[in-house]
């Protein structure tokens, strides 16, 4: 008796409560995106010289113009801006899928070793063969990536129960230590080595041209489409491996899909614009906050949240330091770390 008079309002209060959700998912994301569109045209406008709204405009339906605006838009700041945006929603993405998989609040690139081995390649490159031209070390530091995610899978999954959320912590931080030695063992021999890794670890997305991002578009469109794939197994692993089995979950294929997804995006990422820091990992937590832990709508605000935190660092990068420029990677640890702070000193934070 109670039970019938007790199930109405729970019931009502359910339908209230994903009502509420819904309304704040589509809210948010409205916003996220009118803030999206905002800092693309910061980011085409503002730098040692500034350009109005007009002259942008002008720019962009001129792409054959020789005047000042048109050379500074089309040469310098549409790459820049398409490659901070392309870099930006491929870590965010990846943040997301690596602090799902591994059910680490603070897990990134850095913990899982994936920029310390794309690092570690590209020094190799320079050491070994020579290279210094930015289209020959940049495929080495994407196949640096792969092997340390590659490695680290394969070194967490040696225990009984296969890759869990803390060996593959372990693996990374064990393998991230290991591709840091060496990458210094390297560079104490080798000066040309040392400046290309100081330039390249710093996290840059200037001086690259539009025809390098093409390059490296196809396999982060790649990564995306697995993430996407991945999301509804990644929804059933958050409820714990036994459950996501009952549920028909292939936990095996499922964790595969998600490392080859995070591979692709990081990789890609990294090799182009160097370690950038914080992204994934603070783009998650905005993302979870809106969205709740629906991976579906967590990955995709977290690929926007990325794009536009790297644009708006790479903005900020320009205007504080004029006439020079902060690098973006400089720029997103400043902005990166407070906020990261404050989110493990909230009373309630997210849980995974």
């Amino acid at each position: 008796m109670i039970e019938a008079l007790s199930a109405p309002p729970r019931e009502g209060k359910r339908r209230q409560v994903a009502v509420q959700r819904a309304h704040r998912r589509w809210t948010g994301l409205l916003i996220l995106i009118a803030t999206l569109l905002l800092a693309l045209l910061a980011s085409v406008a503002f730098g040692s010289k500034s350009l109005t709204p007009g002259e942008v405009w002008s720019a962009l339906g001129n792409p054959g113009g020789t005047a000042e605006a048109d050379v500074i838009v089309h040469a310098l700041r549409l790459p820049r801006t398409v490659l901070a945006l392309v870099a930006g929603v491929a870590l965010g993405v990846a943040g997301a899928l690596m602090q799902g998989h591994t059910r680490n609040p603070i897990a990134d690139p850095v913990i899982l070793g994936l920029s310390a081995g794309a690092g570690m390649w590209v020094v190799g490159a320079v050491f070994l063969l020579g290279i210094t031209d930015l289209y020959g070390y940049v495929w080495f530091a994407f196949l640096g990536a792969a092997m340390a995610a590659l490695l680290v899978h394969f070194v967490g999954s040696l225990t009984r129960g296969g890759a869990t959320p803390v060996t593959l912590a372990l693996a990374g931080a064990a393998s991230h230590a290991l591709f840091t030695a060496i990458t210094a063992g390297m560079v104490i021999f080798d000066r040309q080595a040392l400046d290309t890794y100081r330039f390249w670890t710093v996290g840059a997305v200037n001086g690259r041209p539009l025809d390098f991002t093409a390059q490296l578009l196809p396999f982060i469109v790649l990564g995306l489409l697995l993430a996407a794939y991945n999301a509804p197994g990644l929804n059933a692993l958050s409820l714990g491996e036994d459950v996501a089995r009952t549920l028909g979950v292939r936990v095996g294929a499922t964790r595969t899909v998600g490392m080859a997804a995070i591979t692709l995006l990081t990789g890609a990422a990294v090799a182009a614009c160097g370690p950038i820091g914080f992204v994934g990992l603070v783009a998650t937590h905005i993302a979870r906050h809106f969205t709740g832990p629906d991976y579906r709508w967590v990955l995709a605000y977290a690929g926007l949240l990325g794009g536009t935190l790297v644009l708006v660092a790479d903005v900020l990068g320009r205007v504080v330091a004029r006439p020079g420029e902060l690098q973006v990677g400089i720029m997103l640890a400043l902005i990166g770390a407070p906020v990261f702070i404050q989110l493990v000193r909230r009373r309630k934070p997210v849980r995974l």
